[in-house]
């Protein structure tokens, strides 16, 4: 294969590069070796900064922040929602602080208003009724997986190639300058060989193995964990911040149906390996009731770890993940190592990722000797310029003319509908409202994707029962249309399962324990999972 650029990393930074360097003209490929926002990007508390949260504690950030949230919300609108945000100084917080965040906030022109305690309880009734003081700002949420989704196809549209679950196996050199890039398809096994004369390294925490490659071997890339809990409601419906230092637990975010708590900030020597320690769940759930009272006594459906890219600069000290740079770090390579055709880019955050990609880009570009500027501000990701926020919203609304006049709404006749329509419009998943044809459909187009593959597209078993019951449906439904054996079929299942586990035995009191227990009595009693015939591999990928 040849390409002009290889990207590596299929996050959100990964798929802004891509897109970038494929509407300037440059032919490319991107590898990751899983799925398309598996990393960091869809392991995340879904917050569209304003640049409050950086205000006192990195002012730069916070500009680029507030000066991306506008154009990210309207190249991306489908996967916003813009639920703007508020920063309040609970009764366990130092009010002098919020004199120090109003100077931030105006230093580093990140639009804000503050408010009466009044209007911020009357925007949001469970809030602390003890606040002191209250910020209103420009947060909003976003959808990780459908940014970068819709990103990815936008770049297809230019003619680039996506290739996930292709790990790069090794980065090939003539002298001083990059050749080709070598990989392996994990699905298949073939062994691919790229043929290019730049690399853009884009893979977040895993960024300093891939310069490992090329000789460069003081990239140290931190892994700073973070835990964030996902609760059964919006308990608000614009994001809420505690107006101090960042810290732990400082945050609830509203993102489709539920509200997040986030995060910790931990830092982890395999990217690979992100725990989820009980006595952090605790500390979430603690941080939980300082912003809103009684919020224990809500449901936790699933808790997650990721994983920040954070670049270690030696001559900055740190004492702590935490004090470390959110800002992009682009390092390259030939003026600092003396390897020509490859740039990294480490840090920033999902909110800047189309400035990052534009940043790394012009690098390389300027490497290269061309006059190709940066358009992805102006030009809006194919089906984003609607501004409806989330696919389950268009799904909602999708085709009402034609259901209603085949009686599939109330007041119809339903001996006008067809017998494909009865079944498509089935309802696989009632949490998050998937049909059939969404799941038959993406399948068709993805054969060999796992459920968990299909899961970030469509949000199957994210909801309150976690795959309890939509898992099974979605199983049966595959074998039926004859897309995998029934084989294939257990052990697809068997892994989405495991996968959904994993965040589900950290939050196990409460109303979480009722319906664990009733999930198990499905997969373990009725359906007998650990004993159906398997592949002979347990892993599917």
């Amino acid at each position: 294969m040849e390409a002009d650029v290889v990207v590596i990393g299929g996050g959100a930074t990964g798929a802004g590069v891509v897109r970038d360097v494929a509407m300037r003209g440059y032919s490319a490929i991107l590898l990751d070796r899983a799925d398309l926002g598996q990393g960091t990007t869809g392991r995340y508390h879904g917050l569209l900064h304003s640049g409050g949260r950086y205000v006192v504690s990195d002012q730069q950030s916070a500009t680029e922040c507030a000066e991306e949230n506008a154009i990210v919300t309207r190249i991306n609108a489908d996967a916003v929602e813009s639920t703007g945000g508020l920063f309040v100084v609970t009764p366990e917080d130092d009010l002098d602080f919020s004199d120090r965040w109003v100077e931030g906030a105006t230093a580093a022109k990140v639009p804000f208003e503050e408010i009466t305690v009044g209007e911020a309880l009357r925007r949001e009734p469970r809030l602390n009724p003890g606040i002191k003081r209250a910020f209103a700002v420009q947060d909003g949420t976003v959808d990780g997986w459908q940014m970068v989704w819709g990103t990815a196809h936008s770049t297809e549209d230019y003619g680039a190639q996506i290739l996930t679950y292709h790990e790069v196996t090794g980065i090939e050199l003539d002298g001083d300058q990059v050749s080709a890039v070598k990989a392996t398809a994990l699905k298949t096994g073939e062994q691919i060989t790229i043929n290019t004369k730049f690399v853009l390294n884009a893979a977040g925490p895993w960024a300093g193995k891939i310069a490992e490659m090329v000789g460069c071997h003081d990239v140290d890339v931190v892994a700073g964990r973070g835990i964030m809990i996902a609760m059964n409601h919006r308990l608000v419906n614009t994001v809420v911040n505690r107006c101090i230092y960042p810290a732990d637990g400082d945050i609830l975010v509203p993102v489709h149906t539920v509200s997040i708590i986030g995060t910790t900030d931990v830092k982890e020597e395999d990217p690979d390996r992100l725990p989820i320690p009980r006595n952090e769940v605790q500390q979430m759930l603690d941080s939980g009731e300082a912003l809103i009272p009684g919020f224990r006594e809500s449901r936790a459906v699933h808790a997650w770890s990721g994983a920040r890219p954070l670049f270690k600069d030696k001559r900055v000290a740190a004492s702590d993940t935490r004090h470390m740079s959110r800002g992009m770090s682009i390092l390259d390579h030939g003026s600092r190592d003396g390897v020509k055709g490859i740039a990294s880019i480490i840090g920033g955050k999902l909110t800047t990722y189309r400035l990052m990609a534009k940043n790394i880009v012009d690098v390389m570009v300027e490497q290269l000797g061309d006059d190709r500027p940066c358009r992805t501000a102006e030009e809006a990701v194919p089906g984003s310029t609607s501004g409806k926020n989330y696919l389950i919203t268009h799904r909602l609304g999708e085709n009402e003319e034609r259901r209603a006049a085949t009686g599939l709404v109330r007041g119809g006749d339903p001996a006008k509908v067809p017998a494909k329509s009865k079944i498509d419009d089935q309802v696989i998943c009632e949490c998050e409202l998937m049909s059939r044809k969404a799941f038959t459909d993406l399948l068709a187009e993805q054969p060999d994707a796992t459920f968990d593959d299909l899961r970030r597209q469509l949000r199957l078993g994210m909801g309150p029962c976690q795959g309890g019951f939509c898992s099974m449906r979605a199983t049966g439904v595959a074998l039926e249309e004859g897309a995998i054996d029934a084989e294939r079929a257990t052990g697809l299942l068997r892994l989405f399962l495991k996968n959904r586990w994993i965040g589900l035995w950290p939050i196990l009191y409460g109303e979480q324990v009722r319906q664990t227990a009733l999930d198990d009595w499905i997969f373990q009693g009725t359906f007998d999972v650990e004993h159906l015939p398997v592949p002979e591999s347990e892993v599917v990928l």
